[in-house]
């Protein structure tokens, strides 16, 4: 099959949720949240920012995603009206991985390594979610925290029922 027509196979499996994140400092990182939001099949992938990424550490996943590429915050924020925007930021969390409740069509924010997630992001948030930590590092790296909130989000809709 072409890759569009395994696009088009996948479409209907696709995930009511979308993550979004801002350009890293890290191309590596981007490529990695590429390949691991396809391992969920999320519905896009918006890139915040103007930074590039290192397409190899995506293993070719960027092909079968629907990735989009917002030049600004001013941009994402248009792309996203009306969907409720949950970004991931420890400091001023206001729920946990753990606890929240992810509406259908949520769009899940990460920021980037040294910055995080800009407050103009933060205050368009519905919700702020922390990833809980136990040792004395401040964060993870922002490739293992979207696999953290991925995996969480998709356990609890595992349809084994198993993540109940």
């Amino acid at each position: 099959m072409s890759i569009e027509q395994q696009r088009a196979e996948l479409e209907p499996l696709r995930a009511g949720m979308s993550i979004a994140v801002i350009r890293a400092k890290n191309p590596f990182n981007i490529g990695a949240i590429i390949r691991v939001a396809h391992s969920f099949l999320v519905r896009e992938i918006f890139l915040v920012g103007t930074e590039p990424y290192y397409e190899r550490a995506a293993m070719g996943m960027q092909r079968y995603e629907r990735v989009v590429e917002c030049a600004d915050e001013e941009v994402f924020l248009a792309a996203v009206a009306g969907r409720p925007l949950y970004s991931v930021e420890r400091d001023q969390a206001d729920t946990t991985i753990w606890q929240v409740d992810y509406p259908e069509d949520v769009v899940l924010l990460l920021g980037s390594e040294n910055d995080g997630v800009p407050q103009r992001l933060l205050d368009a948030s519905a919700r702020v979610i922390a990833i809980p930590m136990y040792g004395i590092n401040h964060s993870y790296p922002v490739s293992v925290a979207a696999g953290m909130v991925l995996c969480e989000w998709a356990r609890r809709r595992d349809p084994r029922g198993a993540g109940r």
